[in-house]
């Protein structure tokens, strides 16, 4: 036997083994067996003295020494001793015994081995720490319940089976057994209490950590003990959060705390840096620090002063437990769907002086039966009927809309005996269902009251009202205090979830355990009418996931917001909201509806409370400051002195902060008592809220840095936080700066803004061996779809998985069934590839799955494609959607509108620095500008005087979005102008561009000033949205250049002005509007019609109604024929257009009745006939199918194409592929622009031979051949390469 207790003993394992033994108590060896045979000690992680943390050991029940008492057939009791081998049939047999109660255990021995499956040998291992695993069993595993048999006593005690193991998943036993493996290192308070080891005790365990330095988060199922307390009770354990961080310490844990604040900077600060996101992080404000704190002290203290800051009751969710309420985050998570008991039950009226009423009942509706000794009023509907009904005998009062549902349900007829209206009840007494409070009643207390949380879904149109248990219940109450501030709060209830002493009954049990026992009684005292089970969504503890949690009033300081309502009011009246019917709607509704707020939150780290209370008079201050403390006590803070004295590492922002402030104290001169701090710290919205003063220490430091930016312009959140950030910031600005705010017109706008890659597409996740819809597969890497789509990979790509030191191999992504986010099914031989592992948390977060070991994730790189950047990434923000509405965000979207817009702009920008360069252009010599730099629009042409005037546009659309704080509309203007400049001027002008003849410079030149002009401009315009790519635009273009007014960078230059570009010339733009819809619509018909576009058709006929545009357009009409490919333009006049179209106009008769607009539908219908064929055109245009047309058309007109082809069109189109081949080979052979190639086409075709010799001058400046010749076949030389153009086999050799 070594020192620790441990036997090491010899075995034919591979692996050495230990074995420890321990003697338990009966209970907790029942919990232990369960636990060990269920495989909740398997294969469990867990770190060891001497070990490396990847090691594992692995635990198994050898064997069990029990002493038992057996009843004999004589009656008498035989005390026996056995020995069982676990895992065997009568190890089972004999478990099944003592759980029917045929065994009693008196005594129990337990062996256990200890075997590393890394082959290592194992130091002693402690018998405590085997003690602390069996121990922890029933504390961690929680699958009994004690109860002590009648007659017995000591620790002898049989089990109630509260829940089966065996429909846990293997997964979860494992993840338990690790948790009890950690408790019984960790030592934690609410376990067993065995005697610590002494420092020098070999084996010792330090206590397990997490990655983040803090003490393991208690397992989701711990949080109750059950002691022996007689039959059928069972008591609740201390808060084991607040244990646990008491455990710790409050100073280390408030330390910790803060780590946890700057956990994540760097890579916050880097992501800023490189979104380009302009905040001054030097200047960054903590919320923590002692100046941001005593700013907030300050702004407590003067509502302290006003009377605004008060002690009440909150109503909250909260763990059975006891302890701290839960945040409605926290409440959320723990959802589950339950059945309860549902109980209607007769509340009697008192004298109504009404013989309808009198010996009525009202009938009462709760699901939780324990709340009703708490009842304090029974709510109605003012304006609801309520009916008076027989049933068996009993008059019984219900809504009068759900007595056919009630009598349904209990499958009874319930007679109406009259009506009363809702408000006639108001007031009415009647006796509650538990007289525990009676003496106490008084006032309105125990009478019917209006409520407008009353509704008629469900239940009998009558509430039971206990304030205590609920948010609507007390808040009704609260009303009521107005009236009646003397009026006291019933409950019956003791914060740690039992009843009180006082109701005999149920006193000192768990609330939810009574209501089967209450609603016997309820039955037994003939008033409950009629009780089923009701299954619906119930919510447990997050952290012990088997705990209900249970509503409850706990004392709360509250601030009285509902004093100022009408200014809050006010002040939101002067809010420019976008979008706008948050203003009224959401927000508005949320002011009008507002109640006082509920300030207090009970917690280690937060912004202390700063109020005092003295322990003898009760009466209360609220220090502004610590100067102010220390001016009551100027050794208040000496403690915290020391204590940074003796750890220099001690922040000094602490010194405002628990543990420390709850030691300052002070008396004042000739008044009784101590005044001490109260425990609370506050909520931090109410933190948040005094941001605008608090970030600049106000009023104790900084009054002009405070004054010149208060109230704020603008202000950006989510919308979820149209009741949290931007209520706390109007609600503590109308607190503290009543006056002030009114006197300034606020300007601020609520914009509501809603994680991708921006330098390289990766991903981490976590790694799984299998799923249960999912096996692993060597060479494949299975994730969910959501992943794959946001990544913007398709099924089957081949992608690099990264894991540890760098470790590498190429695998092939696949979707898997059923599968979370950001996990992946990875096969043992990437895993060992990797040098990764099976993630001990199966059940991972995708926001949790960074933070793993690295050994538990892997990291996807997809390195064949490049990621968006920065500027796709704010791009898309930008401009998918108004910011208020919700955004799907993936990496496929990004790219969508980084190629719509962005990749439009750079393409343009390249054209332009192609054939800059080319031809040596100069900004410097642009003779389309004025002396003053002013453009010369005399010098311009048509096309380009049109792209300015929609660039002047532009400027003038996108200023005024972003000086009404409106990031989207910007965007739409930008998309619309970057289409406009590359698919319609810079295509139109490409000629001018390319021409070489001197007689065009002037249009040359005329061109590239047009187009520097407008990429300058639109450099500037995208700089908010786009900064990289704008400078890099600017720099390029302007920077160096010696431009006049060129800036350093395009964040420092002037923004655009419409005085500096051409006024628009609104004809101008409708015409070519015209135009281009036109051109737009032959394109749709060509794509319909599977036309294709190089190939030219006869005829395009082009219907226009409005007779003055047609005439304007005929201008137009060989641009519109060289956009359509087509040889002839024809405008139909009114007496021709009927061939091509027919107007119809008919209202939708059936839709205008249903809105009720019957009669203004026959006065449409008189309108529509009236009209001509023109005004019809406007409205509506049918199109009429002719053989070998087809057609399209909107309200600009129809365009109608003669889509015959001839020998003629066909030979054409066989030229126009030939020439989109050669322009390829170019490419091909990445050719310069301005090289000239000498071009051979071989054609057997006589015809199209031919056509190549009329057309050899066009086709060869086409394509920059200096020489081209036609023939028959190739020549002998080679290098001839083969194309197929509309069929036809041609060759073409380019030297």
């Amino acid at each position: 036997m070594s020192p620790s207790g441990a036997t090491t003993v010899a075995a034919s394992h591979r692996h050495p083994i230990v074995v420890a033994e321990a003697v338990v108590t009966p209970a907790d060896y029942l919990a232990f067996f369960e636990a060990a045979r269920l495989g909740y000690y398997a294969d469990c992680g867990f770190n060891y003295p001497g070990f490396e943390a990847r090691e594992k050991l692995a635990f198994t029940l050898v064997e069990l020494d029990l002493k038992l008492i057996a009843p004999a057939r004589s009656g008498e009791s035989v005390v026996a001793e056995t020995r069982l081998v676990s895992a065997t049939s009568s190890s089972i047999r004999f478990h099944q015994r003592l759980l029917r109660g045929e065994l009693l255990l008196v005594d129990a021995k337990v062996r256990l081995t200890c075997s590393s499956l890394d082959g290592e040998r194992l130091a002693p291992v402690p018998a405590r720490f085997f003690r602390d695993c069996v121990a922890r069993a029933r504390f961690c595993a929680r699958p009994w319940r004690t109860r002590l048999p009648e007659g017995r006593a000591g620790d002898s005690c049989v089990l109630e089976k509260e829940r089966d193991f065996r429909k846990e998943s293997r997964a979860d036993r494992r993840e338990t057994g690790i948790r009890i493996l950690r408790r019984a290192a960790d030592g934690e308070r609410d376990a067993p209490q065995w005697p610590r080891p002494h420092a020098g005790d070999e084996g010792h365990l330090p206590p397990l950590q997490d990655d983040a330095g803090l003490p393991r988060r208690p397992a989701r199922r711990l949080g109750y003990a059950w002691p022996p307390r007689g039959s059928g009770s069972r008591k609740r354990a201390a808060n084991p959060w607040e244990a646990a961080i008491e455990a710790y310490g409050v100073e280390p844990f408030v330390k910790r705390c803060i780590d946890s604040v700057f956990r994540y900077q760097s890579e916050w600060e880097k992501l800023t840096d490189r979104i380009a996101f302009w905040v001054d992080l030097e200047q960054a404000y903590v919320t923590y620090h002692k100046r941001y704190v005593e700013s907030v002290w300050w702004a407590l203290s003067q509502l302290f002063e006003k009377g605004l800051l008060y002690q009440g009751h909150k109503v909250g969710w909260g763990g059975a437990q006891g302890g701290t309420a839960l945040s409605s985050g926290e409440v959320g998570q723990g959802y589950k769907t339950v059945d309860d008991p549902s109980v209607y039950v007769s509340f009697p009226l008192k004298a109504a002086g009404d013989p309808l009423l009198d010996g009525a009942s009202l009938l009462v509706w709760t699901t939780t039966p324990w709340t009703l000794p708490s009842n304090m009023y029974a709510a109605v509907g003012a304006s609801y009927t309520y009916a008076v009904v027989d049933l068996d005998g009993r008059k019984l009062v219900i809504a009068e809309k759900l007595v056919e549902g009630f009598s349904k349900k209990i499958k009874k007829d319930a007679t109406i005996l009259g009506t009363v209206d809702g408000s006639k009840l108001v007031g009415l007494g009647y006796t509650a269902p538990f007289d525990l409070y009676a003496a106490e009643a008084r006032g309105p207390i125990h009478t019917v009251i209006a409520a407008d949380f009353v509704t008629l879904d469900s239940g009998t149109g009558v509430v039971h009202i206990a304030p205590a248990f609920g948010e609507d219940d007390h808040e009704a109450h609260r009303k009521l205090l107005a009236a009646h501030p003397d009026l006291p709060l019933f409950c019956a209830v003791k914060p740690d979830g039992a009843f009180v002493d006082e109701l005999t009954a149920y006193a000192g049990r768990w609330v939810k355990d009574c209501d089967k026992e209450i609603q016997a009684e309820l039955k037994a005292r003939g008033i409950l009418v009629f009780a089923e089970q009701y299954r619906h969504e119930y919510p447990f503890c997050w952290r012990a996931d088997n705990d209900p949690l249970i509503q409850y009033a706990r004392p709360a300081w509250y601030i009285r917001t509902t004093a100022l309502n009408k200014e809050a009011l006010a002040n939101n009246a002067e809010v420019n909201w976008l979008p706008p019917h948050i203003k009224e709607g959401r927000f508005g509704d949320f002011l009008r509806n507002n109640v006082d707020w509920a300030l207090s939150r009970e917690r280690y780290w937060g912004t202390p409370l700063n109020v005092w209370i003295n322990d003898v008079s009760g009466k209360m201050e609220a220090p502004s400051s610590v100067e102010a403390i220390l001016a009551k006590n100027p050794k208040a803070f000496d403690h915290f002195h020391a204590a940074k004295a003796a750890d220099p590492t001690l922040s000094e922002h602490l010194v405002v902060h628990k543990p420390w402030i709850d030691a300052v104290t002070w008396e004042n001169p000739g008044e009784a008592g101590v005044y001490r701090r109260v425990s609370e710290v506050i909520d931090c919205w109410f933190d948040s809220g005094c941001m605008p003063f608090a970030q600049h220490g106000f009023p104790h430091h900084n009054h002009d840095a405070f004054k010149a930016s208060f109230p704020a312009d603008f202000i950006s959140e989510a919308i979820d936080q149209t009741r949290g950030w931007f209520y706390s910031l109007l609600m503590t600005s109308t607190l503290i700066f009543d006056e002030e705010t009114r006197a300034k017109s606020r300007r601020g706008r609520g914009i509501h803004a809603p994680d991708l890659v921006i330098d390289a597409v990766k991903m981490d996740f976590a790694v799984l061996a299998e799923t249960d819809a999912v096996k692993a597969k060597p060479g494949t890497a299975f994730i969910a779809k959501e992943d794959l789509d946001g990544l913007d990979l398709l099924d089957g790509a081949t992608v690099t998985l990264v894991g540890v030191d760098g470790a590498e191999c190429r695998v092939t992504l696949a979707t898997g069934k059923k599968l979370g986010r950001r996990v992946m099914v990875l096969a043992a031989a990437e895993q060992a590839a990797l040098g990764v592992k099976v993630t001990g948390k199966p059940d991972v977060k995708p926001v949790e799955v960074p933070a793993l070991p690295a050994t538990e994730r892997v990291l996807l790189w997809d390195r064949a494609t490049p990621a968006p950047g920065a500027d796709a990434f704010r791009w898309f923000f930008y401009a998918s959607n108004p910011p208020w509405n919700a955004t799907r965000h993936s990496l496929s979207n990004v790219r969508s509108f980084q190629k719509e817009t962005l990749v439009k702009l750079r393409n343009v920008y390249s054209f332009f620095t192609i054939y800059a360069n080319i031809d040596g252009w100069d900004p410097k010599a642009d003779t389309t500008r004025n002396a003053d730099g002013t453009l010369n629009v005399a010098t311009l042409t048509e096309l380009d005087r049109w792209i300015l005037g929609e660039l002047t546009a532009t400027v003038a659309g996108v200023t005024a979005g972003l000086d009404g704080f409106d990031p989207y509309t910007p965007t739409q203007r930008l998309t619309d102008f970057v289409d406009a400049l590359s698919n319609w001027y810079v295509r139109r002008s490409r000629d001018r561009f390319w021409a070489s003849a001197d007689d065009v410079e002037a249009a040359k030149n005329a061109a590239y000033g047009t187009l520097y002009t407008c990429l300058v401009t639109l450099a500037k315009l995208f700089a908010p949205f786009t900064p990289y790519l704008a400078e890099g635009i600017y720099q390029n273009l302007v920077g160096g250049s010696g431009v006049r007014g060129a800036c350093e960078s395009v964040h420092l230059a002037s923004w655009p002005s419409v005085d500096q570009l051409p006024v628009r010339d609104d004809a101008l733009a409708t015409r070519m509007a015209a135009v281009r819809a036109l051109v737009g619509l032959g394109r749709e018909v060509r794509t319909n019609a599977k036309t294709k576009t190089r190939q030219p058709l006869r005829r395009a006929h082009l219907v226009v109604a409005d007779r003055a545009l047609r005439a304007e357009l005929a201008s137009y009409a060989s641009l519109v024929a060289e956009e359509l490919n087509v040889l002839e333009i024809a405008f139909p006049g009114d007496d021709e257009a009927g061939t091509f179209v027919t107007y119809k106009l008919k209202p939708n008769f059936r839709t205008l009745g249903q809105k009720g607009m019957g009669k203004e539908a026959q006065t449409l219908k008189k309108a529509m006939a009236a009209l001509d064929d023109a005004g019809a055109a406007q409205l509506l245009t049918t199109l009429r199918r002719t053989e070998g047309f087809a057609a399209a058309g909107d309200r600009v007109g129809v365009v109608v194409l003669d889509a015959r082809l001839d020998d003629e069109l066909v030979r054409e189109g066989v030229l126009r592929e030939v020439k989109s081949a050669i322009q390829q080979v170019r490419k091909d052979r990445k050719l310069e622009f301005t090289a000239r190639i000498a071009l051979k086409i071989a054609v057997s075709d006589d015809a199209l031979r031919g056509l190549f010799e009329t057309r050899k001058e066009w086709l060869a400046g086409e394509v920059l051949a200096s020489t081209l010749a036609v023939e028959a076949a190739p020549s002998s030389d080679s290098g001839y390469e083969r194309i197929e153009a509309n069929g036809v086999e041609l060759f073409v050799q380019i030297a």
